[in-house]
């Protein structure tokens, strides 16, 4: 288990509230609180009927289920266990002879600014074409696939390709090192990798086939039998004969008929690596009908998703948003979606609004880091400031990845959303599949920096650590106490740490323990998320292991003798890393000496796990503050990395002096 929820203090409180207008709720899918209200009732009535229901509605499946939840094996939980379906067939031939069938599906916005349109008729055809080819690659029903690749259409239908055939994808963010690339290849155990020559990112040309090829030497990958290379660019790339081949190869000859492939619903339709608390990243399996139903669901529920809207989610593939909001949700709903290949700082710090006026974006869904740069980048420079561009197409925006702070909120309800859009603040997980706490844009009262209630049919609720429910106003561990068809099945090999990181015995075995604290208001019950009760990162909005981080630097065995991560508050990414770090050599005295040695373990970390990861602050010591039975003191260094003073009892510090050493940021 993790930290008390003692520790966890609610100094927040937030008396700003704004109700939906009138002709938000009006129009809204979910219209008016009374609306929501029902719908909580209709899950409370009857749970399984209702995860039925919405399950017919909301899927079209090959073989109906009958059954709809099999709790005989918690926590391994079955949603409509004996249906069958394909994901695919649910984003894409579904469509076909209606109205949307001509409609555009993807609006490809390029990094250097080009603009590329498919329709729901022309995706489909190019997903069964690639489905064909890697068919004809002997690639097949229950096979893993890992995907590497940058954010373009050809994302997207790699990912739609495999699960049309019913190939378990893993995608791996195209910013993460070789050997993070080779770990998840040796653990997922691969048979093909897709990726890409290069990718475009703010103008620059970065490899991604030279980090695969790396990957592949390092050992354990000797079960990937293919290498399918997307020409993102017209340089040339290294390709190996008899395991290598282009998109244009495998495509070559390939009919665009491919008729799905029909799984049960407890197929693994992907399998997507988030780290944990431990040095190795956990392989967190989703099934296929159950998360269907609610990426499509969450889409038109959380978004208001109306057939003429344009819908812009900015988080990359790589991501769980990337899954859910890009790759399979919009397509199920049938919506028009912008794909971005760039970052939202070049060539300016004005691109997201510049996009969001030439496409007539109606529904802008992105991360509170990248609003805090954008807010820096406006008041830096008043040409970048969303004033100057026309997002009156705007309706609803949208958070994810971490808590929104409540100025920062403000601002974007400002300056980017008029003071008339709503601002749906969604809180879930990787392991969640889809939206778990959030406003609904014609029903909920807003209040900046809280994510308000769950969604119809999510028990959220908050507990201590034996699992008894705290009041209002009491911060606590945030749990679900009943099973959703959208959750995380299983962790890739590991089901006994599946159990003991969201199960815990603590808490009856049963109970999901989100791992992140929570507080509830007193006047309405809202849910505001106080941040990690274990030892992972949220920088970002990216998870983070400390441990993992942690390994990365000690891994520098010529260098590091030992080192702890912590993490601090910062006004940009959320949370910042630091590091302290005992080295196998004295401790540099001259400052430019430690800021070089700094900046080499920054590099090393870079290129052991990804840029993600490198450490903000790095601290040099004699040693880490421990006991004398040999513990690392984390509360300390977590005081010392957020420059508070320490007035915590060190009694017990097997040598007090280090801590002024650690004081110090290179």
């Amino acid at each position: 288990m993790s930290a008390p929820s003692s520790a966890i203090e609610s100094v927040l409180v937030e008396n700003r509230v704004f109700p939906p207008s009138e002709a938000t709720q009006k129009a809204a899918r979910v219209a008016g609180m009374a609306a929501y209200e029902a719908l909580c009732a209709e899950a409370e009535k009857d749970y399984e009927a209702y995860w039925a229901r919405l399950a017919r509605e909301n899927v079209v499946w090959s073989k109906p289920f009958t059954q709809i939840l099999d709790e005989s094996n918690a926590p391994f939980y079955r949603w409509f266990a004996d249906g069958e379906l394909n994901a695919s067939a649910n984003c894409l031939d579904k469509h076909m002879g209606t109205a949307v069938e001509h409609k555009t599906a993807i609006i490809f916005e390029a990094d250097d600014g080009q603009v590329t349109k498919v329709s729901y008729r022309e995706l489909l055809n190019r997903v069964a074409q690639f489905a064909n080819g890697l068919k004809a690659q002997g690639i097949k029903k229950g096979d893993r696939v890992l995907i590497y690749m940058p954010m373009t259409i050809e994302g997207v239908v790699a990912m739609q390709a495999c699960a049309r055939i019913g190939a378990t994808h893993s995608v791996v963010f195209g910013g993460f090192s070789a050997k993070a690339v080779q770990e998840r290849i040796v653990d997922v155990g691969a048979s093909a990798v897709i990726t890409a020559n290069y990718q475009m990112r703010g103008g620059k040309e970065l490899p991604l086939k030279a980090i695969v090829d790396d990957a592949l030497q390092m050992g354990g990958c000797e079960h990937v039998g293919h290498v399918f290379v997307f020409e993102r660019t017209a340089t040339a790339t290294h390709m190996v004969a008899g395991r290598d081949m282009t998109f244009a190869q495998l495509l070559d000859g390939q009919s665009t008929d491919c008729p799905p492939v029909a799984v049960d619903a407890e197929h693994p339709l992907f399998i997507l690596y988030t780290s944990g608390s431990t040095g190795k990243p956990k392989g967190v399996q989703h099934s296929t009908g159950g998360y269907m139903l609610w990426a499509k669901q969450t889409v038109e529920w959380t978004f208001d998703m109306q057939p003429t809207d344009v819908f812009w989610c900015t988080a990359d593939i790589g991501w769980i948003t990337g899954h859910t909001y890009v790759a399979y949700g919009p397509l199920a709903a049938g919506a028009t979606q912008i794909v971005f290949e760039g970052v939202p700082t070049f060539p300016h710090a004005g691109r997201f609004w510049q996009m969001i006026e030439r496409h007539g974006c109606t529904v802008f869904y992105t991360a509170p880091t990248a609003i805090r740069s954008l807010i820096k980048a406006a008041e830096t420079d008043e040409k970048v400031h969303p004033k100057n561009w026309n997002l009156s197409s705007l309706r609803i925006l949208g958070s994810v990845g971490e808590p929104i702070n409540p100025e920062a909120w403000m601002w974007y309800y400002r300056n980017v959303g008029g003071e008339r859009c709503p601002i749906v603040d969604t809180f879930w997980q990787t392991e969640n599949g889809g939206h778990m706490i959030t406003p609904l844009p014609g029903a909920t009262p807003l209040v900046p920096g809280s994510c308000t209630l769950p969604l119809p049919g999510i028990t959220a609720a908050i507990v201590d650590e034996t699992g008894n429910d705290l009041p209002n106003g009491a911060g606590g561990m945030l749990v679900v106490k009943r099973p959703w068809p959208s959750m995380i099945r299983n962790i890739w090999g590991d089901p006994e740490r599946f159990k003991k990181s969201y199960f815990p015995e603590e808490l009856g075995g049963k109970t999901y323990l989100a791992g992140d604290g929570a507080v509830r208001s007193e006047d309405r019950g809202y849910f505001r998320i106080t941040g990690r009760i274990d030892d992972v990162l949220n920088v970002s909005g990216h998870r983070m292991g400390t441990m993992e981080i942690e390994s990365a630097l000690v891994s520098k065995t010529d260098l590091v003798a030992e080192a702890a991560v912590v993490g601090r508050p910062d006004d940009m990414t959320g949370e910042a890393i630091c590091a302290f770090v005992v080295l196998k050599r004295p401790m540099p005295t001259d400052p430019e000496e430690a800021k070089a040695l700094a900046t080499e373990l920054r590099n090393w970390v870079a290129k052991e796990i990804g840029p993600i990861a490198k450490p903000k602050d790095i601290r040099f010591g004699e040693n880490l503050p421990k006991t004398r039975s040999g513990k690392i003191m984390r509360r300390l260094l977590r005081s010392i990395a957020k420059g508070e003073a320490i007035t915590q009892d060190t009694s017990t510090l097997e040598n007090p002096a280090i801590l002024d050493q650690l004081s110090k940021t290179n």
